[in-house]
């Protein structure tokens, strides 16, 4: 081999080759615009502050999974490897759901248990997705059978975790489009959803002022993981492995007697399964898999369950309001989704732009914890009623 030879093979092993000389969905300009859309998402996280601790690590295995020749997202590669072994298996999810129970506090929906039914009406997402999903496929050939659309239904949930797991044991085919959808939209809660509670509410809605929670006791907080699991023990086991992890997550938290575990899973467990969890979805934002037209229908109706669910949550707000006597801001009714706590401070500072007085906070972690249980359940529901 000649000089030239030599230069010519070195050429055509550079990105600067791939990105002009191969096509669009192979490789190439793909490449090269999946590499802008992650730089974005890098840019929402870091200058606007759009739940950084999910969008950085995504982003970058975006970035990592669309450079040309390196193989990175492969099964062999490392982005490749990391997928297999946490995505693939369903293990992150529940690393992440104890993770999620040790950090959570559901003392506020405890002390008002009725804005678990905002949470309960969020998840219409799912199931208003799942039915438009088969239309869809009777209608327009889209090629969705029911286990297809069930995966499909859970992105309006907002629950990457769960979605994952659901995903891997109903359609695992499906498995990157639906992880890439649900942790996006998570991500971009404080984009989607003001929109949405400004144009369901009036401007006194936005403005009522909630009665302050009464104080929950350190006993209800310790038996509630524990009535929580029973119940799903007794009437949804198809749920227990993400309530269980929940339910154990939160149990450290509460007992008081393994402060250390409670800690380790409220920060290095959840924040070393964040990273790798990250990554791994990232690893699907591959210019091949994601420009596709099945891949963008699917992120296309995975925004349709979410947007459903966030206004299902503040209609039921608004229904409630007319049957009781302390009203419910309907704001918090968005918070019914399960990206916590996001969704919650989306609530409260959307509250705040109309009353400067309005904590709505706290009341939000009500139904946005309730969101987390409902999705979890819907998803016991589906994978009972789905399984192939």
């Amino acid at each position: 081999m000649n000089v030239t030879q030599a230069f010519v093979q070195l050429w055509h092993t550079t990105g600067l080759y791939s990105f002009f000389n191969s096509g669009f969905m192979t490789g190439g300009f793909g490449n090269a615009l999946m590499i802008v859309v992650c730089l974005f998402l890098l840019y929402l996280a870091i200058k606007k502050g759009f739940e950084p601790l999910l969008l950085v690590p995504i982003a970058f295995g975006g970035l990592l999974a669309n450079i040309p020749f390196a193989g990175i997202s492969e099964p062999d590669g490392f982005l490749g490897v990391i997928y297999t072994f946490g995505i693939k298996t369903g293990l992150f999810p529940l690393l992440i759901f104890i993770g999620v129970g040790a950090m959570t506090d559901f003392g506020p929906m405890i002390a008002n248990p009725k804005t678990a039914l905002l949470g309960g009406a969020a998840q219409i997402g799912i199931f208003g997705t799942l039915l438009g999903a088969l239309l869809l496929t009777k209608y327009f050939d889209a090629g969705f059978n029911m286990q297809d659309a069930a995966s499909i239904g859970i992105i309006g949930g907002a629950d990457g975790p769960t979605a994952i797991f659901l995903t891997t044991k109903l359609s695992p085919g499906l498995l990157g489009a639906v992880a890439v959808a649900a942790y996006s939209y998570m991500a971009l809660v404080p984009i989607i959803q003001p929109p949405i509670m400004r144009a369901l509410t009036t401007d006194a809605e936005r403005q009522i002022v909630m009665e302050q929670l009464r104080p929950v006791s350190k006993l209800e907080k310790l038996l509630f993981p524990l009535v929580l699991l029973g119940l799903c023990i007794l009437l949804l086991p198809d749920a227990t492995p993400l309530v269980g992890s929940i339910a154990m997550g939160n149990l450290f938290r509460e007992c008081g007697v393994v402060e250390r575990l409670s800690k380790t899973a409220q920060n290095e467990l959840i924040n070393i399964v964040t990273i790798l969890l990250g990554l791994s979805v990232g690893s699907r934002l591959q210019a091949e898999r994601f420009l596709q037209g099945r891949t963008l229908l699917i992120i296309t109706l995975g925004l349709i369950a979410f947007s459903m669910g966030t206004a299902g949550g503040v209609l039921m707000a608004k229904l409630m309001n007319r049957f009781i006597k302390h009203k419910i801001n309907p704001l918090i009714g968005s918070a019914g989704v399960s990206a916590v706590p996001m969704a919650a401070r989306v609530s409260h500072n959307v509250g705040l732009e109309y009353n400067k007085q309005n904590y709505l906070l706290m009341h939000a972690m009500g139904p946005n914890v309730a969101g987390v249980i409902g999705s979890a359940v819907a998803a016991g529901v589906l994978l009972a009623l789905c399984k192939p």
